[in-house]
C-alpha cells in the first residue's frame, strides 16, 4: 500500500477535532515548500545575475 493510501485511511479514522489541524499541518507544509523554492530561486538569480547584465548575454537575447 502506498503512504498516500495509508494517510487516506488513517484521516478516515480521526475524530473531526483533529481533521483541522491535519489540514493546517499540510497546508504548513506547501509553504515550507513554497519558501524553499523561492530561497532557491532568489539565491540563483543573485549567482546569475552578473552574467545575465554583460553586454555578450543583451547581445545574444536580442532578438528573442
Amino acid at each position: 500500500m502506498e503512504v498516500k493510501e495509508l494517510i487516506f485511511k488513517e484521516i478516515e479514522n480521526l475524530p473531526e477535532p483533529y481533521l483541522g489541524e491535519i489540514l493546517d499541518f499540510i497546508r504548513f507544509l506547501e509553504t515550507k515548500t513554497l519558501s524553499q523554492k523561492m530561497e532557491l530561486t532568489t539565491a540563483s538569480e543573485t549567482s546569475l545575475k552578473k552574467d545575465w547584465l554583460k553586454l555578450e548575454e543583451d547581445e545574444a537575447w536580442k532578438d528573442l
